[in-house]
């Protein structure tokens, strides 16, 4: 899931991954208090050494793969299509870039999403979907919220909420929709919503 826009060594990049598929792969089998530096080296088939030279501890390491995975997952979602003409016809091509990345990497996003063990991807997906949920919703104008007596907080925090709890929910159950059929039961959801407003 590398994706810098510098220019990195490629040997640097592989032994990242190397460290972050170890990382994933403990996970699946012990506790992550039970993960150690030696542990994930070992699993990595690196030294100690190396992994110092990537990180200072399992913590960093950690927020580094969060911040990644959220770099990522930004760039999916900045990326509307062109030949969309609204806000709400672009939610759903994007929504379903956004599930065909995360079942391309299911193995990572079961274990770092679903599992409960690692909160801070799911805090930092959670951030960024509220960002972007706020975005668009002052994009599209709160003004219709206010007319039916909704806050707009409490808008953003339903709507980031629902859409990440379905996500984790999506993967618990090994995914058994695909991401197309996934972002149309979304699009239809809104739709059904707005003309229950009316």
């Amino acid at each position: 899931m590398e994706n810098r826009k510098q220019t990195t060594d490629p040997r640097v990049l592989r032994t990242r991954q190397l460290i972050r598929d170890a990382f994933v792969e403990l996970l699946q089998e012990m506790e992550i208090e039970k993960i150690s530096v030696n542990r994930i080296a070992d699993r990595a088939t690196i030294n100690r050494v190396t992994f110092y030279l990537h990180y200072r501890d399992i913590p960093d390491m950690m927020d580094k793969m969060a911040e990644e995975m959220i770099d990522h997952i930004r760039r999916i979602l900045d990326n509307p299509s062109e030949s969309c003409s609204s806000i709400e016809e672009e939610n759903w091509p994007v929504l379903e870039k956004l599930l065909e990345h995360i079942a391309e990497h299911a193995k990572f996003y079961k274990v770092v999403l679903a599992s409960r063990r690692t909160p801070i991807f799911t805090e930092r997906l959670l951030r960024l979907l509220t960002e972007i949920t706020t975005t668009r919703i002052e994009r599209i104008g709160g003004n219709y919220l206010e007319a039916v007596g909704i806050q707009k907080d409490i808008a953003v925090w339903y709507n980031s909420s629902a859409l990440i709890g379905t996500i984790v929910a999506w993967l618990r159950k090994d995914m058994p929709y695909s991401p197309r059929y996934m972002a149309e039961q979304f699009k239809l959801m809104r739709e059904h919503v707005r003309r229950y407003r009316g």
